[in-house]
């Protein structure tokens, strides 16, 4: 009886660390947390019914223009046509089109995790990079969440995006070491002019009706010689959710506003490029809803319990400056960006730690339980510099050799107040007491300064051997501050750490025919680690995360290259996985055990007819722990004298998060001439996703240490999400100005789920409901542009 009661004293006093954990002291997220060229060309005049070969595609992920079917590694490109067709406003849009890309959505543009080849994001550090032309953007530091707000671009004035799959580490360095992804951006015209204008309507089901506009405008101010471009664009993102607290509809509306101005200078053996551009996503509330937890069917539709609104804001500004010189026997190219970053997010905790104020109930029955909200803001600078020389495309021989500089000054403010349930103060004293949970900022910076080299030779017309190394050292400096608040010790600490890491990769391709070419990969990569939270248990700084990647594929074309095929298998080896811990009501990093990811991708595009494009793109994942993740022993004096808690926060065997074992798409686009200069397009696509799990497994093991008694454990199994298909569909009219196109987003209004998230109150163990964000329900569209 004892024991007993001394183990519901300790699951009640876990309640201080699992509002810790909420906090996370900025660690942890709150949720786990092929060449496909575009499918859909530029509208074209067929001239009969005989089919023409597949456009040729350029990509630049070596860091020089290649074409695609020629390039030894796995590619998407979603050209800018394919983004217009299915009228894609967010990474959500377009991310199940692209094999071995997921993304998870916390239910508002700019709030996705990203993830490749079962490389699942664990802890706030990058693993999936994101380049804007020549220059990164997003932080590699672990006080930034990265993982949590991936840059989502508004696609306007996007030329193409690029998914690189696999580990770049030795192009593209920290952080993208499951992939990258590449927004390449639209460059000023030196000869012609254009003017552009655009606009639209769209309305969901039982929602709001959203709307867009956007103007473009390239002029040559001297001809051939100097050129500026200019866009704007808007979207009003149409709301859907309602509120069951106060009545409210349509909750989750907010605006996204992408503007760009560049400038291009271009000489006999040189050129200069000058752009800014500034992102802003702003949304009232996120775009989640509740299901009941025994049928996990929606409560009541599209429908939250939301006490405290939870609005979204990021703005980014950022300025790239990119200059090339031809030295004749090479080219050296200089890339300079400069990023400011700001992101400012309210969590509302009302269902889980609401439930705080029934723990002093004893010494006051009066107290209820109330309403919890955390904000959450982030300031980052960043400054990168970048220079290369490179030879010349074309030769036997092609080489780059480059240095890289980096430097990041971020700020993280948490803070976490109680009210009562109608949001007013709680009453005196509880208010001075219990009313701040937490207040803290934690100030970090993090430099990097790495040299690389990449280079391939071609032995015979159908031998190539390439090859990079970079080596990469980062320093960083760290600051807890904690000034507010009842859950963890007020005080300022610092910590420090450095780091070298040292990636390479190694890729022989060979030419089985002219339209048939079979490569080898492996590579490394890493996610950076630093220094850590300021508590006993935990160490002083978490090392870097590592993988090596092995792959092999076929790239071949058929029927006079009016058939491609793209197969890649790849096995990649992770260790040092950084894990997400708590240590007495501390969240920290430590450094876990290993997983491995094993898959198949394949993409397919056919042009059996001329204007008819038929796509086929899957992939196979099995992304599993190899082993379970580093204990944490925590103890439990005074409530259980010589107890301590052993948690596990992943066990050998578990699926890696949001990892899907099966995704696959299809994708039809057909163009017919018309009379009059016009022409029609029609079109669609169906994406497959099958079940995943939220998260991994956690054991909690109460035992007397010495000598050991396991006196209880407690297994906490992660939530399945359910598989589920959608189909997208699209029509166009267009001719040389106008085009006029309209599109259904989820024809068939299929409920299903992007994350989901138990709601469980802190104190009672009652899990009041799970929050889902769904997929976006059925939306009807119509959009025109003009072009003069």
């Amino acid at each position: 009886m004892t024991a007993s009661r001394s183990i519901e004293r300790t699951r009640h006093s876990r309640l201080a660390l699992a509002i810790g954990a909420a906090m996370a002291l900025s660690t942890a997220g709150a949720a786990l947390a092929q060449d496909t060229a575009a499918a859909a060309a530029a509208p074209v005049e067929p001239a009969g019914p005989e089919a023409t070969e597949l456009d040729r595609v350029i990509v630049t992920a070596n860091k020089r223009q290649e074409n695609i079917r020629e390039v030894a590694t796995a590619i998407t490109r979603i050209g800018e046509q394919q983004l217009e067709n299915f009228n894609a406003t967010q990474m959500s849009d377009y991310a199940s089109y692209v094999p071995g890309l997921q993304v998870q959505s916390s239910g508002t543009p700019g709030k996705v995790q990203v993830s490749m080849r079962g490389i699942a994001a664990l802890s706030p550090g990058s693993t999936v990079g994101t380049y804007v032309d020549e220059t990164p953007v997003g932080s590699n530091s672990l006080y930034q969440q990265a993982t949590l707000y991936q840059l989502d671009l508004l696609p306007y004035d996007v030329e193409s995006i690029e998914v690189l799959r696999g580990p770049q580490g030795t192009l593209y360095g920290a952080g993208a070491m499951g992939g990258l992804i590449k927004y390449t951006m639209r460059k000023p015209d030196t000869a012609q002019q254009e003017f552009r204008i655009g606009g639209g309507l769209s309305s969901p089901r039982d929602g709001a009706t959203g709307y867009s506009y956007r103007f473009g405008m390239n002029l040559p101010l001297v001809e051939d010689v100097f050129a500026i471009r200019a866009s704007y664009a808007r979207n009003g993102i149409p709301g859907y959710v309602d509120n069951l607290v106060d009545g409210r509809s349509d909750i989750n509306e907010g605006e996204q506003t992408s503007a760009r101005v560049s400038m291009r200078w271009e000489g006999e053996t040189s050129s200069v490029q000058f752009a800014v551009m500034r992102q802003e996503v702003d949304s009232d509330n996120n775009g989640t809803i509740a299901l009941d937890p025994d049928t996990r069917r929606p409560i009541a539709g599209l429908a939250n319990v939301i006490h405290v609104d939870e609005p979204f804001r990021k703005d980014v500004d950022h300025y790239s400056l990119t200059i090339d010189k031809d030295l004749g026997f090479a080219d050296v190219i200089s890339a300079t960006s400069y990023a400011d970053t700001h992101t400012a997010t309210r969590g509302d905790l009302s269902l889980s730690y609401g439930e705080y104020p029934l723990a002093f109930q004893a010494m006051d029955p009066t107290l209820e339980a109330g309403s919890v909200y955390m904000d959450n803001v982030l300031d980052l600078t960043q400054f990168t510099q970048e220079f290369r020389l490179q030879s010349k495309s074309g030769q036997p021989f092609e080489w780059l050799v480059g240095g890289f500089y980096s430097n990041e000054d971020g700020n993280n403010y948490q803070y976490v107040a109680l009210n009562q349930l109608d949001g007013s103060p709680l009453p005196a004293p509880w208010d001075g007491i219990i009313g701040v949970l937490g207040e803290l900022h934690i100030p970090s910076t993090f430099e990097e300064v790495a040299v690389f080299a990449n280079a391939s030779y071609r032995f015979t017309d159908r031998f190539k051997l390439g090859g990079g190394v970079r080596f990469s050292r980062n320093d960083q400096e760290f600051q807890q501050n904690v000034v507010g608040g009842v859950l963890i010790p007020l005080g300022l600490v610092d910590n420090t750490s450095s780091e070298d890491v040292f990636t390479w990769s190694i890729t022989p391709q060979f030419q089985i025919s002219p339209d048939s070419m079979v490569y080898a990969k492996a590579s490394t990569g890493y996610q950076p680690g630093g220094p850590n939270i300021v508590a006993v248990g935990l160490p002083s700084a978490v090392d870097s995360s590592t993988l090596t990647s092995y792959e092999l594929g076929w790239k071949a074309a058929f029927q006079e290259r009016r058939l491609q095929l793209d197969v890649v298998a790849y096995q990649i080896d992770w260790k040092d996985i950084q894990v997400a811990s708590l240590v007495n009501g501390v969240s920290g990093l430590v450094n876990g055990g290993r997983a491995t990811s094993r898959g198949l991708e394949a993409s397919l595009q056919w042009r059996p007819l001329a204007g008819l494009t038929l796509g086929l793109n899957g992939a196979y994942n099995d992304s599993k722990l190899d082993e379970d993740f580093r204990v944490i022993v925590v103890p439990l004096d005074p409530d259980l004298p010589g107890g301590v808690l052993e948690i596990n926060t992943g066990l050998g065997g578990d699926r890696m998060p949001y990892v899907p074992d099966l995704t696959w798409s299809a994708t039809v686009d057909y163009y017919v001439a018309l009379r009059g200069g016009w022409s029609a397009g029609f079109g669609g696509g169906f994406r497959w996703v099958d079940d995943r799990t939220n998260g991994t497994t956690q054991r909690e093991v109460i035992a007397i240490a010495d000598p050991r008694t396991v006196l209880d454990t407690t297994i906490t199994k992660p939530l399945t999400i359910d598989s589920y298909g959608a189909l997208d569909l699209y029509a166009s009219l267009a001719n040389g100005r106008w085009t006029l196109r309209g599109y259904v987003k989820n024809a068939a209004d299929k409920r299903a789920y992007s994350t989901i998230a138990d709601q469980t109150g802190a104190v009672t163990g009652i899990t009041h409901q799970f929050s889902a964000v769904p997929i976006q329900p059925r939306t009807f569209g119509l959009e025109f542009d003009y072009r003069f």
